[in-house]
């Protein structure tokens, strides 16, 4: 099994490939020791059962044609949870994929259950296995062998049949309009783009101070751009439990944060030390006034657990009832949102998720709807 490693080779493949339906896609990268994802390999696969593989990491090979095709308006790109897929895509090549088509998500949408596995899908709807032996190998290593050839082959070939009966199961539904939205977000360069301002949300936990998160927000933002620049892991600049010290207690000078368990001996004299200290300054000059976590925070304080739980039920009960993974209708936070406004501003209150859940959660608030057990089942009933 062949490796394309030239640019002409690999302009033939793309050629061929743009005269079909669809192409089934997949890369193969390594980011244990880089920021920034280095692509290792590429799989694509036609209708027709040809797949070919794509060595990137030739010198020989331009992947201009490639981006082309992923531009290609005529032909659909399928992939499998395809974030970081994109992701890639969009950092080397400065485009996503259009028209495009995740099955995951698909999955999600037929019922086949929340963030479905692709070797669960595969045996579910093609009636294949897969061999994951080689799922946790070093693609940048040259050469690759055999096994790891026919492994990740495998991932497009067998998408082939995933994507036909689940693109199937959605013309008979007519479900296909709910994946917009999902395929929306993922097709956004915005979901794509690491702005070190945002980089404290995914610490900031049950954090509730003001200040503890003005801190946070610069602590984060400036290991992020160290991060980016260096093109390391933000672990090798700052472990993220460090950084949450350094939130919660505020070290405002070098013995201070010396005393931090999580901050190595001697690292508060170094010039990295000495930048977590600016940045500490940098968020007690902020205006707690405007840090907005307060206001996020303050949602499920209210009283409102109970109902945040019944609302869970419904919806548990009226997606079995559906076919449909719960986790694309409405997530906690809309839940919480939702218990404690009507008009909240959350994706359950409109479109398709409005019709098959908003409403009858709606209902559920203000007494229209009762949850009852049948036969060890959720019945949803409607009270006159």
């Amino acid at each position: 099994m062949d490796l394309i490693s030239t640019t002409h080779d690999l302009a033939e493949a793309c050629t061929r490939f743009s005269a079909m339906p669809f192409v089934t896609v997949d890369t193969e990268f390594m980011r244990e020791t880089t920021y920034y994802p280095k692509l290792c390999l590429i799989q694509m696969a036609g209708p027709d059962g040809s797949g070919v593989l794509v060595d990137p990491l030739s010198p020989d090979l331009d992947l201009a044609p490639f981006f082309a095709l992923m531009a290609h308006e005529g032909v659909v790109k399928v992939f499998h949870s395809a974030r970081q897929d994109l992701e890639i895509i969009w950092l080397l090549g400065g485009l996503l994929p259009q028209p495009f088509f995740d099955t995951q998500v698909a999955a999600m949408v037929c019922g086949y259950g929340d963030s479905v596995s692709y070797e669960q899908l595969v045996n579910d709807v093609a009636k294949a296995k897969i061999d994951k032996s080689s799922r946790f190998t070093d693609w940048s290593r040259r050469p690759l062998s055999d096994a790891q050839l026919s492994y990740a082959l495998s991932d497009v070939t067998h998408l082939v049949k995933v994507y036909e009966v689940l693109a199937g199961q959605l013309l008979s539904t007519d479900r296909g309009e709910w994946l917009d939205e999902e395929m929306s977000v993922l097709t956004s360069p915005e979901t794509y783009k690491a702005d070190p301002a945002l980089a404290w949300r995914r610490l900031s936990g049950r954090m509730r101070k003001p200040r503890e998160i003005a801190v946070l927000m610069e602590v984060a933002a400036w290991r992020e751009r160290e991060a980016q620049s260096r093109n390391v892991p933000r672990g090798r600049i700052l472990k993220d439990e460090a950084v949450i010290d350094v939130a919660t207690s505020a070290p405002r000078n070098v013995e201070a944060l010396g005393r931090l368990r999580s901050i190595p001996a001697g690292f508060e004299r170094s010039r990295t030390g000495a930048d977590i200290l600016a940045a500490v300054e940098r968020g007690f000059l902020r205006d707690t006034a405007e840090i907005p976590v307060a206001a996020e925070r303050s949602r499920g304080r209210g009283g409102n657990g109970a109902l945040v739980e019944l609302l869970k039920v419904l919806l548990k009960a009226v997606c079995e009832a559906e076919r449909v993974a719960p986790k694309i209708v409405a997530t906690i936070e809309d839940l919480e949102a939702l218990a404690e406004d009507d008009n909240a501003d959350v994706p359950v209150l409109t479109g398709w998720r409005h019709a098959l859940f908003g409403e009858k959660a709606l209902a559920l608030k203000a007494g229209r709807l009762a949850l009852s057990a049948e036969r060890g089942r959720v019945v949803v009933r409607e009270l006159t």
